[in-house]
């Protein structure tokens, strides 16, 4: 159900005395591991992998221990949408409408992720332990992920912010590279301060190029900050979690009622239920639908 990875980390970090914030990603494992739990095309992998990233990163800005992030983006392109969920100590899952999709390369000969998502929305919700999680949701600005996120930080949440995502695949379809970087100016940021950044930022290379050429989370950080009083503040482990289990498919099948227990009982044949996040099959045996349906009958 989950694997740990020993390479897979984000770095939390701060600069120009507190005035910037920064999270740094690396998450080559994680996407390669949702890659082949949904075995999705290269392009449907990307968008995954970015989305799966921002996660991880996002998740560790939230303070509680059983706070969840739930990233949603539904567009009108192929891949139908992508879904992420994530909590504050590094375990995210994912999964994609549309694992299969398949489309030519952008006009820079890179894969299509804006083409695959569309036209759409990109929502946003924190479970914090409120009666009423938090939810932001704005149109999707380009369906790359990393340049809506950027607009949603300035849009939902009034903080000005870059986000960096990438994916680069291997020839055979395997991942080569993942991760990501975010960084995001407090509101002490002076304009000195913010033209110096966005001065730098325009200078930095992609991140799957930053990645490739062996840098990992603190020498992305050091490439974007260095000059700024960067200071790290701590690591933080990422892995594929699914927190699915037979007991929780037991009490979804429980609340589908009790005729529509019956039914797959009289059809004679077992229950498969797959966890659309992480491909786990739960197979019912007729004797087990029949004792769900007696301890649905003595609930009542």
């Amino acid at each position: 159900m989950e694997k740990t990875y020993e390479g897979d980390h984000i770095i939390r970090a701060s600069a120009a005395d507190a005035r910037i914030r920064a999270f740094a990603a690396t998450t080559r494992d994680l996407a390669e591991e949702a890659r082949s739990r949904h075995n999705t095309s290269p392009v449907a992998t990307a968008a995954l992998g970015r989305l799966l990233t921002a996660g991880a990163m996002m998740g560790c800005m939230m303070k509680g221990d059983r706070d969840v992030l739930t990233l949603n983006i539904r567009g009108d392109g192929p891949i139908g949408g992508v879904t992420v969920t994530a909590d504050s100590h590094g375990d995210v899952k994912g999964c994609v409408i549309n694992p299969e999709v398949l489309l030519h390369a952008n006009a820079r000969g890179k894969l299509d992720v804006a083409g695959a998502v569309g036209r759409g929305t990109l929502t946003v919700i924190r479970d914090i332990g409120l009666k009423e999680p938090y939810s932001g949701q704005i149109d999707l600005v380009s369906g790359e992920i990393a340049e809506d996120l950027t607009y949603y930080y300035a849009v939902s949440e009034q903080i000005p912010s870059s986000v960096g995502l990438g994916v680069l695949m291997n020839r055979e379809n395997t991942v080569r590279q993942a991760g990501g970087f975010i960084i995001q100016l407090m509101p002490e940021a002076d304009d000195r301060l913010i033209t110096a950044l966005e001065k730098r930022l325009g200078e930095v290379k992609s991140v799957t190029e930053l990645l490739d050429h062996g840098m990992g989370p603190k020498e992305i950080l050091e490439q974007l900050l260095g000059g700024f009083g960067l200071e790290i503040l701590d690591r933080l482990p990422v892995r594929f979690h699914c927190d699915c289990s037979r007991e929780k498919v037991e009490k979804a099948l429980i609340s589908v009622g009790r005729e529509e227990l019956l039914d797959m009982i009289r059809s004679g044949e077992p229950a498969d239920v797959c966890c659309h996040f992480c491909g786990e099959h739960y197979r019912f045996q007729t004797e087990e639908l029949k004792e769900l349906a007696r301890r649905l009958e003595i609930d009542k």
